[in-house]
């Protein structure tokens, strides 16, 4: 069976090795999106078998794609995310599959084998939820994160205890860890350093920033919806309206102290914890 899909997938090298993976795989890849208006957009004029769709994107989500979607115009799902906290909610949207980043290619093709399973077969939903668990499971154990990043630079090599690090920043195709007043240097995407990080403990809030939660003191409004997130340091970091979302969850999971006001004018109240 020939299947016609579309990418959805913000980060450009994570859609590039998902075209990769789904081409080898003989599937042909009508539609690549960069965010989920393209994703809407390309369901709308495309006819397609398989959406890839990653659950965290700029603006518009993954959810918000399918959402914004007439039920008629959506083909099997398989939702891509660095993080298994979206599952319940992936499978309220009926995927067929969850890849949980990073993947590799055998993982990748038993998604494939649901995709064509379901779309000939009509595989039964309740067998397909528990396989799927099943693989969520396994797959948290793997993705609890590391410790500790190796990280080579100038002839040496340096081993960083993750919860040393305040900040990540993106810089061309590597990024720069700062840890106190050390700045280390890791030749890694910051997409393939946050699928590494725990996501309880690194919130992404801008398409080149990944935050210790640990380190944030407050939140600072400068207008315009605009926020600033500052650290203990003093250090301060712009939180991109299409990453909001994310912090929002954080702020919102949080165990507020009573009585607690904003320390001054046009300041949220530092996130307990």
């Amino acid at each position: 069976m020939n299947i016609r899909a579309i990418i959805a997938e913000d980060e450009l090298l994570a859609r590039q090795s998902i075209c990769a993976m789904a081409k080898a795989c003989g599937i042909d890849v009508v539609a690549e999106c960069k965010d989920g208006r393209e994703a809407i957009h390309s369901l709308e004029r495309c006819r397609a078998d398989l959406l890839f769709l990653d659950v965290q994107m700029p603006g518009i989500d993954g959810f918000g794609v399918l959402e914004a979607t007439a039920s008629e115009a959506v083909p099997a799902v398989i939702f891509t995310t660095a993080h298994d906290q979206y599952a319940v909610r992936a499978f309220e949207h009926q995927a067929v599959d969850y890849l949980l980043k990073p993947f590799d290619e055998e993982r990748f093709r038993r998604a494939i084998d649901r995709v064509q399973a379901q779309l000939v077969n009509g595989r039964k939903r309740g067998d397909l939820i528990r396989e799927l668990l099943s693989e969520l499971n396994r797959a948290r154990q793997v993705h609890s994160g590391p410790e500790r990043l190796v990280v080579r630079s100038r002839g040496q090599v340096a081993i960083l205890r993750v919860d040393e690090i305040d900040w990540i920043e993106a810089s061309h195709n590597q990024v720069k860890i700062h840890a106190g007043r050390d700045v280390h240097l890791l030749r890694q995407t910051i997409a393939e350093v946050e699928a590494r990080l725990q996501p309880d403990k690194f919130l992404r809030i801008h398409r080149s920033l990944i935050v210790n939660v640990d380190r944030i003191r407050r939140l600072e409004a400068c207008g315009y919806g605009e926020y600033l997130v500052v650290l203990h340091d003093g250090k301060k970091l712009s939180l991109s309206r299409g990453y909001r979302d994310r912090l929002d969850r954080f702020v919102d999971g949080q165990i507020p102290f009573k009585d607690s006001v904003p320390s001054s004018p046009g300041t949220l109240p530092s996130p307990a914890g």
